[in-house]
């Protein structure tokens, strides 16, 4: 068969994708259909066939055909008016958050550009407002140039699994009392399994481009995310503490009497300055050092695979915020009592927006640390500090 399509396929691939069709009989033993299954066939063997498969990628079959399989058996199993109103949940997350990143950016230029006395972008469109359009139309029709021994199959699925994943973390978001997609009872640990999951598409675009710069970077930036995600989850517990319970919903609600910002203003800065070097943003942008590392781990990239990159960034960091904002902020419960005819997500919304606008201010007014002041700073004041704070508040807690 691997002289057939002129590929070469080891044992391991043939075995791979073997077992691939195994699994794809299992999921639709029950469910079968013919129109399913022939696309389905069609697309593995594409996936297989053309291009080169080697023993080194077995990993990649096994993810490809286990994950295709349960996606395809979980919407396919539906009737079709769940599966509408599940496409229509999906997209009511999906495009207001993408239209929020868009102008996200726009905000940001216009505010360190009044922060450093400049206009910002004001050429496209009335007051610059075409401006995140013209940028993405930019990214759409330029080349996407891959580098010569890169390993294509892993630098496409980089992008494409972190920006995956920044989109998922949002399904346990809530909005307001019901605007939340997945209202599960443990969704502080979903999130947190998700978004530590984000370390490896940075790794491996880093591997997979095949160049010393954008390894170095994603070295950095994996010890960063780790090394940050310590002291991120003991201000967790400080919170979970204090609300009894692991649901983002029950969080917001446990704060009607005073919101956890007063109380807890030591974790309050801790996490937000934690936030910071989750997201790779100044003055923890280590990982993008221009004079050291060119641009980080996605120095070969461009194009659209590179604008997954860069959306994957900004979602985590309108994520971190909204985070910011359901533990410390009192998520959407009002600023003012005396304005009930005010939605609540108008609350959430203003709130998400303050928080950002921190982010853009810390940009704009701190210069960038030295790796070593950036790992000094998480191992041996954040992580003594938080620990010591969880361990203080335990005590409070225990004797109230």
């Amino acid at each position: 068969m691997g002289k057939l399509f002129n590929v070469k396929i080891g044992s391991f691939g043939l075995a791979s994708f073997l077992f691939g069709v195994f699994i794809f009989l299992m999921f639709f033993m029950t469910n079968f259909n013919l129109l399913l299954f022939l696309v389905y066939f069609f697309l593995v063997l594409f996936f297989c066939f053309s291009t080169r498969f080697y023993s080194n990628d077995l990993s990649v079959f096994y993810f490809f055909f286990v994950f295709l399989s349960s996606i395809m058996y979980f919407f396919f199993s539906l009737n079709i008016a769940d599966f509408v109103f599940l496409i229509i949940k999906i997209l009511l997350i999906i495009l207001p958050l993408l239209i929020s990143i868009a102008y996200f950016t726009l905000v940001e230029r216009k505010v360190l550009g009044f922060m450093q006395r400049r206009r910002g972008p004001n050429v496209v469109g009335f007051f610059g407002l075409l401006q995140p359009i013209a940028d993405g139309v930019k990214l759409i029709f330029k080349e996407t140039i891959v580098p010569t021994h890169a390993n294509k199959i892993i630098f496409f699925w980089s992008p494409i699994l972190t920006f995956t994943l920044s989109l998922t973390n949002w399904v346990n978001i809530p909005f307001s009392e019901g605007w939340v997609y997945a209202d599960i009872k443990l969704s502080v640990l979903c999130l947190y399994a998700i978004s530590s999951l984000g370390v490896y598409g940075i790794i491996c675009a880093g591997w997979s481009s095949n160049s010393k710069y954008a390894f170095l970077g994603a070295l950095r930036s994996a010890a960063q995310m780790i090394s940050y995600e310590v002291s991120f989850g003991l201000i967790l517990i400080t919170v979970l503490f204090c609300s009894g319970s692991l649901n983002f919903t029950e969080i917001v609600l446990s704060q009607d009497k005073v919101w956890y910002i007063i109380p807890l203003f030591p974790a309050f800065l801790m996490f937000f300055i934690s936030a910071l070097a989750e997201t790779n943003r100044p003055p923890f942008d280590l990982p993008e050092a221009e004079a050291e590392l060119v641009s980080g781990y996605n120095v070969e990239y461009s194009s659209l695979i590179f604008a997954l990159f860069f959306l994957a960034e900004y979602l985590n960091m309108l994520l971190m915020s909204a985070l910011t904002t359901i533990l410390f902020l009192g998520g959407w419960l009002p600023l003012l009592s005396f304005l009930p005819f005010l939605p609540n997500v108008f609350w959430f919304s203003l709130k998400l927006c303050f928080v950002v606008f921190l982010f853009i201010w810390v940009r704009a007014a701190f210069p960038r640390l030295r790796y070593d002041q950036l790992m000094f700073l998480g191992w041996k004041i954040f992580l003594p500090l938080s620990l010591g704070y969880l361990v203080f508040l335990a005590g409070v807690l225990y004797v109230l």
